[in-house]
């Protein structure tokens, strides 16, 4: 007990400015590590498009199915550990579970082929062992001592991350064929758990309730939850398809490509943003705000077939959401104490997620781009409505508002 009381009390180093504990180190393999949850959200485009579609030959509704069992076996797993978190141990659930995505990869690669229910069957492995890294990853960030600005860098490395996977896959899949992309997925998940087993970081107590606060998670957090989700199935309707939509409208494919890895390069600004108006803007404005900023891009993009119009809104059509999330990833967390809701954030994000790539598929096959404009910005709107009834929490308890 007294060797353990000395080392929370003298840390060391520059965790001794942090009352989390965290290192540099740690900090690191928290953002890989995120990185490597969110390469099914970054990469879809490559993923769904280039790869099944274009690759495989899959049809979009095929293809966006493969890509929802993924996404849909991540929220299992995330809704599983999410309540549990602080009870298992974070640092085993993250190596094992990014490990078994990278098999999973691996399985696809080499022995899957063509057979669609092997893929189905490897994409739902690996959706659970991604998803339940994840929970893990975000919760342990959401117990940091500033959940919105770790976030925050979380999304410049995602949008690092987003540059590599959308710049180079499509280039993977011309040279070396789809399997080779499997290959290159895996290692990212090999990669993060071999992070993970060698620095994962001990995890800090939660923070106390304020004071008033109940143990459980509030109807502000719940709409939180729900509009998130929405957003993101929203997102996720159309983020597939977006270079399926530049071929077939007959734009050139190094100018698609090219298109492609400036979403990276335009994803890098919204984060470092959103980190610097943390103390200036009020967390529900700027949640509001970026989803129907979101809107009006989708609804601009699949309505005007110009490529001077297709070029820019597409680089920045996943921006608003990089802002958007570190706003509500703070918000929530300061909500919600316990951790649970923001270890519970895989689910939030992928519940939607898993939804989207299907249902996008099934509109664009039925009615076109045109409308699945209109239903990304019914989800929208609904996210929206959503964001706004979170207000409230902050004017009961405004202790909270200041923690």
């Amino acid at each position: 007990m007294k060797s353990t009381t000395a080392s929370v009390a003298v840390p060391s180093g520059r965790a001794a400015a942090r009352a989390d504990g965290f290192t540099g180190t740690h900090i690191g393999v928290l953002l890989f590590g995120h990185c490597a949850g969110m390469l099914d959200l970054v990469g879809l485009p490559v993923w769904v498009g280039a790869n099944l579609i274009g690759f495989y030959h899959f049809d979009p509704q095929q293809a966006g199915l493969l890509a929802t069992v993924f996404l849909l076996c991540a929220v299992i797993a995330s809704i599983v550990l999410a309540p549990r978190f602080g009870r298992i141990s974070a640092k085993t659930v993250t190596v094992v579970g990014y490990a078994a995505a990278a098999l999973a990869f691996v399985g696809l690669a080499v022995f899957a082929g063509n057979d669609y229910p092997t893929m189905l069957a490897l994409h739902a492995i690996g959706g659970l062992g991604a998803g339940s890294a994840l929970t893990k990853v975000d919760g342990t960030i959401g117990r940091s001592d500033n959940p919105h600005r770790l976030f925050a860098y979380a999304g410049v490395a995602v949008a690092l991350f987003g540059i590599l996977v959308l710049g180079s896959g499509p280039v993977i899949i011309g040279k070396a064929g789809g399997q080779t992309l499997w290959l290159v997925f895996a290692g990212a998940m090999a990669l993060a758990s071999l992070a993970a087993l060698l620095a994962f970081p001990p995890m800090p107590a939660a923070r106390p309730p304020v004071a008033g606060a109940s143990g459980r998670i509030s109807r502000h957090v719940w709409f939180g939850i729900i509009g998130m989700s929405t957003l993101c199935m929203a997102h996720s309707m159309i983020f597939p398809f977006v270079e399926r939509m530049g071929i077939e409208r007959g734009y050139a494919p190094a100018l698609v490509a090219a298109v492609l890895v400036s979403i990276g390069f335009a994803n890098l600004l919204p984060s470092p943003l959103a980190a610097v108006l943390e103390k200036r803007l009020k967390p529900e404005r700027a949640i509001v705000g970026g989803t129907l900023l979101h809107m009006v891009l989708t609804l601009l993009v699949t309505q005007v077939p110009r490529f001077e119009v297709y070029a820019p809104l597409v680089a920045v059509l996943t921006a608003p959401l990089l802002f958007v999330h570190p706003f509500l990833f703070g918000l929530i967390a300061r909500l919600d104490p316990s951790g649970r809701a923001v270890a519970a954030t895989p689910a939030v994000l992928m519940i939607g997620s898993a939804i989207g790539p299907a249902l996008g598929g099934a509109l664009l096959m039925a009615s076109g781009y045109a409308g699945l404009g209109y239903g990304v910005a019914v989800g929208g709107l609904v996210a929206a409505l959503c964001f706004f009834l979170m207000r409230g929490r902050q004017t009961m308890h405004p202790a909270q508002a200041q923690a």
